[in-house]
């Protein structure tokens, strides 16, 4: 069942957990991540980078058809959205949201880069994601770790003046292989939840690689939307490698890295709180994001 994220964070938060946001790169990590939520009555958020297909309207047709037809509720979400277009592009895709990151944008040109996408996001039941600190990679952590971590005093004010419907959040995670131990600020993290309020979703970049205790603990205190990508793509790798696959051993590969990638985002959907949280949608799958009348 195809849902804005909105839907699904808004649950995640009153309740108290947090939803994984895998990176999928094609139909066969879709179908790895879709089988998990539902072996799990879980809701799921689908995370596509732009790039990470070469058309993504393309990619979106046969994505929101399997995001459809899935018995539990699922989000498509466009991770990093950069240029315009490209926002404009995963809406025409059939996205349910979208991600709005300016997090390297001095403030004020970050807000209003930010607001212009949400008035054209909202105006069609598309929810908006973006960014407030920065999150750096990890194989420079030592530099970016502390570079740019998330004022709590702005958090709020930010929020009011993006009109935002969650925001990610800087406490000292990073994207990909960490270069060292990754350690979280979960003072940071309870003073940001204070101040935005209990009721508002908060997103943590930089999943993999972090911990399942941190992510455990995180995941309740009010982090509601944990993203993963590298912890996937290093399950696959492995369970390739493990298999010693020889000959017409291309034939499997594929179910081979696909049930490697299951097996580790249903632990995470176990660690987060998520398993057994799956609603049933009261209204056709299809009009999940309704269009309302576009502001003049």
């Amino acid at each position: 069942m195809l849902v804005s994220m909105k839907e699904i964070l808004v649950r995640a938060s009153k309740e108290n957990y947090a939803v994984p946001a895998p990176n999928v790169m094609s139909e066969m990590d879709a179908r790895a991540m879709l089988e998990a939520a539902e072996e799990m009555n879980a809701p799921i958020i689908i995370d596509v980078g732009y790039s990470a297909n070469p058309d993504i309207l393309m990619f979106g047709s046969y994505l929101t058809k399997l995001c459809e037809d899935a018995s539990v509720p699922v989000a498509i979400n466009l991770d990093h959205g950069g240029a315009f277009a490209e926002a404009i592009m995963a809406i025409k895709a059939g996205f349910t949201s979208i991600m709005v990151d300016r997090s390297t944008l001095p403030y004020e040109e970050n807000v209003k880069e930010v607001k212009e996408l949400v008035k054209v996001a909202h105006s069609i039941g598309v929810s908006v994601e973006a960014e407030l600190g920065h999150v750096g990679q990890g194989e420079q952590y030592d530099v970016d770790r502390d570079a740019a971590l998330t004022d709590p005093a702005q958090a709020k004010q930010y929020i009011e003046d993006t009109g935002i419907d969650c925001l990610a959040v800087a406490i000292g995670t990073a994207h990909g292989a960490y270069v060292g131990t990754p350690y979280l600020d979960f003072d940071r993290l309870a003073e940001i939840k204070k101040v935005v309020g209990a009721d508002f979703p908060l997103v943590l970049h930089g999943g993999s690689g972090t911990g399942e205790e941190a992510l455990g603990k995180v995941s309740k205190m009010g982090i509601n939307k944990i993203n993963i990508a590298n912890d996937l793509f290093k399950a696959a790798t492995i369970g390739i490698e493990e298999a010693k696959l020889s000959g017409n051993g291309y034939y499997t590969v594929y179910d081979v890295a696909k049930q490697s990638e299951k097996d580790t985002i249903k632990k995470y959907l176990e660690i987060f709180g998520t398993k057994g949280k799956a609603w049933k949608v009261e209204r056709a799958a299809k009009k999940a994001v309704e269009t309302t009348n576009i502001e003049k």
